[in-house]
């Protein structure tokens, strides 16, 4: 058998700063680019192209009024969103990891911002769309008041998890071998629907800190619940996590060469540390950011939290394909507020030497020899 080396499987510690925009060219030529194929290719927002060639803009503010914050890190980009959206149906993806635990889901507040900007210029349906990984979507959106804003705004809200099948997805399984799964539709559809991610900052147990990209990473894996043979429920979101954290890392940068928000915000008046994305603790941060280039997004979201970018593997891996923007000397900071002097460090989840696993060299368990 063929030994596989780091630089086939995976990059290890000594090149994780190459990763984040100093060697792209060189990971490319390891076989990164091979994966892109691996999904159908989204096509990127057509006035903002998601490349590590050009710089993105990312807009950032401080204070505590949600609606205030989020009008303010949205206006820099009214002209293009006002452009992009046209005729297209325009999707508010909220992050509902469970569906009672506030602390864990996109603020009331943050999305009836969102959608009192966005009413001048359009006068469509907005639509409210979530696959939690509880299932049942819908008892989260009324439980953190979402259904409220039907007395507000035309809205209609779509359990994406009542789909049973959607646009398929190829990701690896813990034997790396290919696992199909199926996608949303929603968010794979850029010539009929207008996608904005609206999300937390929070630590993660699996891949260190979750934003902007994993809102659309693995809300975008359905999750219909329904039963196979053998009476095991269906979850693509389960199957993303097949292989435990290492390869979580990379499955998520192949779901988001598919699913991809065209514009991204971060309500960031409160984030979570400690044991997130469901249980930890609140951080009173007081920032809200947004942009078109969601990894550019998250990148200063990591600056913010005191989390060493080269620790997020799925942000590494982007960045090493050419797909957004990590470098911030690329990013052009949008405002009268510097984000230098708004970071607070993020306890992180206790299992975060786990998490870390995906720098090393991934040991091929050698194979015995038959009798």
């Amino acid at each position: 058998m063929k030994e596989i080396s780091e630089k086939e499987l995976i990059v290890g510690r000594r090149n994780a700063l190459k990763m984040i925009g100093l060697g792209s060219a060189v990971m490319l030529s390891a076989g990164f680019s091979d994966v892109l194929t691996s999904c159908t290719a989204r096509t990127a927002n057509p006035v903002k192209p998601l490349n590590n060639d050009s710089v993105s803009p990312v807009a950032f503010t401080t204070g505590t009024d949600r609606q205030q914050m989020i009008f303010e890190v949205m206006k820099p980009f009214h002209s293009e969103i006002k452009s992009a959206i046209k005729n297209k149906k325009v999707v508010l993806k909220v992050n509902m990891v469970s569906t009672s635990i506030p602390l864990c889901a996109t603020h009331k507040d943050a999305l009836r911002a969102v959608m009192e900007y966005l009413k001048p210029i359009y006068n469509g349906q907005f639509i409210v769309a979530e696959s939690s990984a509880s299932v049942n979507s819908a008892v989260g959106f009324g439980n953190y008041g979402y259904t409220d804003l039907e007395n507000e705004f035309n809205v209609k809200f779509v359990d994406l998890n009542e789909n049973k099948t959607g646009t398929p997805c190829y990701i690896i399984d813990r034997n790396l071998h290919l696992d199909k799964i199926q996608l949303a539709d929603i968010f794979c559809t850029p010539e009929e629907y207008y996608v904005i991610s609206i999300s937390r900052l929070k630590t993660h147990n699996s891949v260190i800190m979750t934003a902007g990209v994993k809102n659309m990473a693995m809300g975008a894996p359905l999750n219909p619940g329904a039963l196979v043979e053998g009476g095991t429920p269906v979850s693509y979101k389960r199957s993303m996590h097949a292989g435990g954290s290492r390869w979580l890392h990379y499955n998520m940068f192949l779901v988001t060469q598919t699913a991809r928000a065209d514009f991204t915000i971060i309500d960031g008046v409160e984030g979570m540390e400690g044991n997130g994305p469901s249980q930890g603790t609140p951080v009173d941060h007081k920032i809200a950011l947004a942009g078109f280039d969601a990894i550019a997004v998250d990148s200063m979201c990591t600056r913010l939290m005191n989390i060493p970018l080269e620790e997020v593997g799925y942000l590494n891996y982007l960045a090493a394909a050419g797909i957004g923007v990590v470098d911030r000397n690329k990013i052009e900071i949008i405002g009268s507020q510097i984000p230098e002097n708004h970071i607070i460090n993020y306890t992180r989840n206790q299992n975060i030497d786990m998490q870390l696993e995906w720098r090393e060299p991934f040991v091929v368990p050698a194979i015995q020899p038959r009798s």
